[in-house]
Formats: C-alpha cells, sequence, structure tokens
C-alpha cells in the first residue's frame, strides 16, 4: 500500500484486493480556489468525501481505471464493499456545536491489506463520542486534521489520538506554502505530540512493518 498527499485532506491511497487487482481510493480532493496545485485528472477507483465543501469535494477532476471505469462515489455514513475493500462511513460534526455552524462530516475507516486506516475529514468535534471511539478501536493510520480555524487544533488532535492509540499518525489540514487559508504550521502539532517526525514524500505500508509499540509520526510532503 502507497499513501500520498496533495495538500488539505486530500489523499491517493494505492492497495490490492483479495483478488490481487491494484486498486486507487481519492479522498476529498480540492479545487483551484486555495492556492494549491490540482490534478487536471485523478484516476480512482473509489472516491471519499467527507463532506460538501468545495476544498474537500472536487469530483470533476475524478476519473475512472481500467478496473473501474466509473469511480465508485462514497459521500456519507454507512457501511461500503467496493471490490474487495471494504469502507466504514462513521457521522461526526464539522464543528463543536453539533454541526449548526459548519455542518455534517464524515470519518471514513477503510480496511485494505490487513490494515485498518481511518481518515477523520475536517472533524470539528473536542471529543469524540463512546460510538465514534468504538469505530475507531483497532485502527492502525490515522489521517487527523489539525490546523485549527476550521477543525480541531493540534492540541485538540493529540487527545483524540490518546484515545484511538493508532500506530501510526498522518497528520493533514494545515498551513503549507501557496495554501491561501490561515491554519497553524505542523511545527505546533509536532511539539504538542512529542515525537520525532519521519518526513517522505509517499508512505510505504506493510503491515508486518507497523510499529509493534511505539507510535510513529509521519509528515507527508504534498
Amino acid at each position: 500500500m502507497y499513501i500520498q498527499w496533495f495538500g488539505q485532506s486530500f489523499f491517493k491511497i494505492t492497495t490490492k484486493n483479495s483478488l490481487g487487482q491494484e486498486l486507487t481510493l481519492a479522498i476529498d480532493p480540492f479545487n483551484k480556489n486555495y492556492g494549491l496545485k490540482v490534478p487536471n485528472k485523478f484516476g480512482a477507483d473509489i472516491a471519499l468525501i467527507t463532506h460538501d465543501h468545495e476544498d474537500h469535494n472536487n469530483l470533476e477532476i475524478i476519473k475512472g481505471t481500467e478496473i473501474t471505469p466509473e469511480p465508485f462515489v462514497i459521500s456519507g455514513p454507512g457501511e461500503y464493499e467496493v471490490k474487495g475493500v471494504m469502507i466504514y462511513g462513521v457521522p461526526s460534526f464539522h464543528d463543536d456545536e453539533n454541526g449548526t455552524k459548519l455542518g455534517d462530516n464524515t470519518i471514513y475507516i477503510i480496511e485494505a491489506e490487513n490494515m485498518w486506516l481511518a481518515h477523520l475529514g475536517d472533524l470539528g468535534q473536542k471529543k469524540l463520542s463512546e460510538k465514534q471511539l468504538e469505530h475507531l478501536e483497532g485502527v492502525d493510520v490515522l489521517f487527523v486534521p489539525i490546523g485549527g480555524t476550521y477543525t480541531i487544533d493540534a492540541k485538540i488532535a493529540g487527545q483524540i489520538i490518546s484515545e484511538i492509540e493508532p500506530k501510526i499518525i498522518i497528520p493533514m489540514h494545515y498551513k503549507i506554502p501557496d495554501l491561501n487559508i490561515a491554519l497553524d504550521g505542523v511545527e505546533k502539532f509536532i511539539k504538542e505530540i512529542g515525537l520525532k517526525p519521519e518526513q517522505t514524500d509517499k508512505l510505504r505500508l506493510v503491515k508486518k512493518d507497523l510499529p509493534a509499540e511505539e507510535t510513529k509520526l509521519v509528515i507527508l510532503q504534498p
């Protein structure tokens, strides 16, 4: 499995299903209004949209693949099996006032290659519910927003991470060069979490190589 990041909450995950077919997942593609480079076309078998804001829902750039001519789009809570990949959408809120300010958000939990990945989307809740935590129990890789303003900040992210206890943390939705949204940078989160980061352009994940006890912080370069 390989994971790449384009900025904000936009990820490309390349994995293999039980038949050995290579599948691509796109999560939260953004449009050109935010200063970041947008791929012209992006081939994906599955597209996940955590919420309907234009820096997360640019499906216009998502095209199909040889295996899946029309990408399978998931844009809300539920349980899905797509070409041998299990995906669970867990309802959550984009703010800490039950969605009354910024609306709903979907947390996606992905089971592939005997690993569990969770993408928190634009989570704004300062505390997860017991039911949400039940769904997130045993997650190996956690994609967590840390930039504040529109999502949880570094401090709240650290508290939520301590409840979930993932093996690998991948921060997202923070200030990077060219992004024209006022968010905190990743340095604040690194200091808060107290882990030495590993930096890479593309993360290769294999089940047997996951940390056994310690937690690893991975900073992806967009």
